[in-house]
């Protein structure tokens, strides 16, 4: 009988020392293609929310204005790519518990969804929806002025690209043209080629001497690829997501096109690029605002792959929104209850717009104030079935 009372007090006594646990959950939502040919975009920032969740939760979590822990958690929606289906499932989720949501995958998504929230805040004659939205991937430039209640975590391809060009003609002062392959039929892609690329090789003196289109679907590229050859370029520039760029560059090594100078789209600066044609590719340059090249990008490298995915610099904003967020939530005094629900949405919001400076997995990324972002990028090139660091603008 002794034992037994000893043994209930040593119970009572350890739960006692035990902190209490977190009685709350805070939601974040995500949501983007987790299917279709774009769908391992979706994938791998599904992979980072639940990554970074299980950080953040294993070092307590998040706190409330009542000075309480909660817990967070994520679920991940899929829109298939589709803006119809992307404004269905931005609808679902804010009649749920979810905070904010994080996404989506597709610009020719995130555009029109955009348009149905409230443009500008407090805006009494304008019953667009009032949800906030934290985007990881849809990298279309200037897609954050939509709304008041968006904010993106999206390199400036602009200055990317401007400045890859510019590094270009230093290096390769010999290269004078060039050729565009590009998406035609998907938004990013098409705005990166017509609006960035092409631009930005014309700034620094390169000529364009053709151009090739084709669309997310296609398998066949070799009209495309005979234009390119009859204007034996110097520099052939890619914009397209790694199916198609893959599918491009094998007909033109099955063509024997060799430029001297290879560039391709940010978004196939990623692992598929290298498992669906790491030989072809190899030369390629991109862009990109993630490389693991410090011990925060290793980790979380790690720590996604771990889930199931791969980092890249679409992931790698999935993650560092959950940071970002983490932070944003201990500092804005969210109750965390189901009647603070649209307060706390809109708490999250305003602490979103406030911020000028976040720390990123490369380094420090800059807030505007139209909700874009200037994040820290490197030139990435494919070398022996990897992307390697071929210039650090930064240093």
């Amino acid at each position: 009988m002794k034992l037994k009372n000893f043994a209930a007090a040593s119970i009572v006594t350890m739960m006692a020392a035990m902190p209490a646990l977190a009685e709350t959950t805070i939601k974040i939502a995500g949501f983007g293609a987790s299917s279709g040919v774009v769908g391992i975009f979706g994938q791998n920032s599904s992979a980072a929310m639940q990554a970074a969740v299980e950080k953040i939760n294993s070092e307590g979590g998040v706190t409330l204005a009542n000075g309480s822990k909660a817990m967070l958690e994520t679920e991940y929606y899929d829109d298939r790519c589709n803006a119809e289906e992307g404004i269905s499932v931005l609808r679902r989720i804010a009649t749920t518990n979810a905070a904010i949501a994080v996404g989506p995958t597709c610009s020719n998504v995130a555009e029109p969804l955009f348009g149905i929230l409230q443009a500008k805040v407090d805006d009494a004659g304008d019953t667009g929806l009032q949800f906030p939205i934290f985007t990881d991937v849809a990298i279309k430039g200037g897609l954050a002025g939509i709304s008041e209640w968006v904010f993106r975590n999206t390199p400036s391809e602009a200055t990317m690209y401007d400045d890859l060009f510019a590094w270009l003609r230093a290096t390769y002062p010999d290269t004078k043209t060039i050729f565009g392959g590009v998406e035609e039929d998907f938004a990013h892609s098409r705005f990166t080629w017509y609006s960035v690329m092409k631009a930005a090789a014309e700034k620094h003196g390169f000529e364009v001497v053709g151009e090739g289109q084709w669309l997310l679907n296609d398998t066949n590229f070799s009209n495309q690829a005979r234009a390119m050859r009859r204007a034996e370029p110097d520099i052939i520039a890619i914009s397209a997501h790694p199916f198609t760029t893959c599918g491009m560059l094998r007909e033109m090594d099955r063509q024997k096109i060799s430029p001297k100078v290879l560039v391709g789209l940010t978004s196939s600066s990623s692992l598929e690029t290298l498992t669906g044609c790491a030989n072809e590719a190899e030369g390629l340059i991109i862009p990109t605002s993630f490389a693991p090249v410090n011990d925060a990008a290793k980790y979380a490298a790690d720590a996604v792959a771990a889930k199931g995915g791969a980092l890249d610099l679409h992931s790698a904003a999935a993650w560092e929104n959950f940071m970002i967020l983490r932070d944003v939530i201990n500092a804005a005094g969210i109750e965390g209850t189901a009647e603070s629900l649209q307060s706390d949405r809109r708490k999250i919001r305003d602490a979103l717009g406030a911020l000028d400076t976040v720390e990123g997995l490369l380094g420090t990324n800059k807030r505007l104030p139209d909700g874009e972002a200037v994040k820290p990028y490197v030139f990435v090139g494919a070398k022996d079935g990897g992307w390697a660091v071929v210039h650090n603008p930064g240093s």
